[in-house]
């Protein structure tokens, strides 16, 4: 998402890895660093979790990583659950896999299942115009709701536009409404012709979470949790309307500041993100998710087929995105990135394996994302044929 640019090349930060580096260094010390899990459960071969454990290991060392929680379950073959390093830098206290975390673009693929609910149900088709739903869209009557699901309608990206997001940085606290964001995406003209080409753009799924409140007539909040956490007993899992944390979480760290500092973004107010970006869960339900997400238990085989009929992106070799989800080399799911914190959730129905990743930071590693590094890291171990891309380097502004 915008700072969730789970796909889009991002800038290398100025600040924070020597901090972290050393806070990592005394977390060591003290017992509580990456090689220290505060919940383990492991029943891979012996040679394999002493691979990945030295993987992750050495990542977290190289870039100051603060604290993990990594599940990879395959069935026949084995489970990796473990925690590393800390939750809260300043107290020391170790992450563990029960702590609530946000997980930013990851909650493109709950709106995206909201509206695809709607269309089995009849009240909306992924080919009407968002127009219908939705008012003021630049040239609404021509951009579909399946293009704004795969990420195909040419709307300028809000979270690209740098002043706005010079203000977010100022003041992270500040409640912002869904036509507020779009507003600020609508003072741009539309970068290409709808359909013309993949585009990752938050704007798409801030509509989409627009139209689900037009047409279900609840706050996408509510009808999220009555419709797609419950009936799935996500019960950790929320889309909050402020900065509030429910306890125990994960504090998140990032460098998403006016000087690029490093600061605590636990609490910062993700309604900028909304739809596209906003949500809250934990290890076991996004372990439930990721699966449900895949197989389409909530949804019609039609419409589920309708969302994993994915298009290359022409960005990622191997990466090809359907209606709000992702196929990394037959890895179905969505990344996330928010302010703090970085997320993997994806199942491989190949081989019906299940890798979800929780990092409470977004400071790049020489312009790398740290749950990328892991999820190449820990593909590369377990599923060598289905890689989970690695992030590539961006180049300094």
């Amino acid at each position: 998402m915008g700072r969730c640019r789970s796909l889009r090349a991002r800038r290398v930060r100025r600040a924070g890895a020597p901090a972290a580096v050393a806070l990592l260094m005394a977390a060591l010390c003290a017992g509580t660093g990456p090689d220290a899990s505060a919940s383990v459960r492991t029943d891979f071969d012996p040679a394999t979790v002493q691979k990945l454990d030295a993987a992750i290991t050495k990542i977290m060392k190289q870039t100051g990583m603060p604290g993990l929680d990594i599940g990879m379950w395959v069935p026949g073959r084995g489970v990796y659950e473990k925690s590393f390093g800390v939750a809260d830098k300043q107290t020391g206290t170790p992450m563990k896999s029960d702590l609530y975390s946000r997980i930013g673009s990851v909650t493109k693929t709950f709106t995206v299942t909201g509206v695809l609910q709607l269309v089995d149900q009849g009240k909306v088709g992924l080919d009407d115009p968002i127009s219908r739903y939705v008012s003021g869209v630049p040239g609404g009557d021509g951009i579909t709701l399946r293009q704004l699901a795969e990420m195909r309608s040419g709307l300028f990206d809000y979270t690209v536009d740098e002043k706005w997001m010079a203000g977010v940085r100022a003041d992270p606290h500040r409640a912002y409404t869904p036509r507020q964001l779009v507003d600020v995406a609508f003072r741009h003209p539309p970068n290409f012709k709808p359909g013309a080409r993949w585009e990752y753009c938050n704007t798409n799924t801030i509509l989409l979470g627009m139209l689900v409140e037009k047409v279900s007539g609840q706050n996408l909040d509510v009808y999220l949790r009555d419709h797609v956490f419950a009936p799935l007993k996500l019960n950790a899992t929320s889309l909050p309307g402020n900065g509030a944390m429910p306890d125990p979480h994960a504090h998140g760290y990032t460098d998403f500041t006016p000087k690029g500092t490093v600061a605590d973004a636990t609490h910062w107010n993700p309604s900028w993100a909304w739809a596209a970006g906003a949500m809250i869960s934990a290890l076991d339900d996004l372990h439930t998710w990721a699966p449900a997400l895949a197989d389409g238990r909530l949804l019609t085989k039609k419409t589920q087929a309708e969302r994993l009929r994915t298009l290359p992106i022409g960005v990622i070799p191997g990466a090809s995105y359907g209606l709000g989800i992702l196929d990394f080399n037959g890895w179905l799911g969505h990344n996330g990135e928010l302010p703090g914190y970085e997320t993997i959730a994806a199942q491989l129905p190949a081989e019906k394996a299940t890798l979800v990743v929780l990092v409470n930071s977004d400071i790049d590693y020489q312009g790398k994302n740290l749950s990328g590094l892991i999820g190449n890291a820990v593909t590369s171990i377990v599923t060598p044929d289905h890689l989970w891309p690695a992030p590539v380097g961006a180049a300094k502004k």
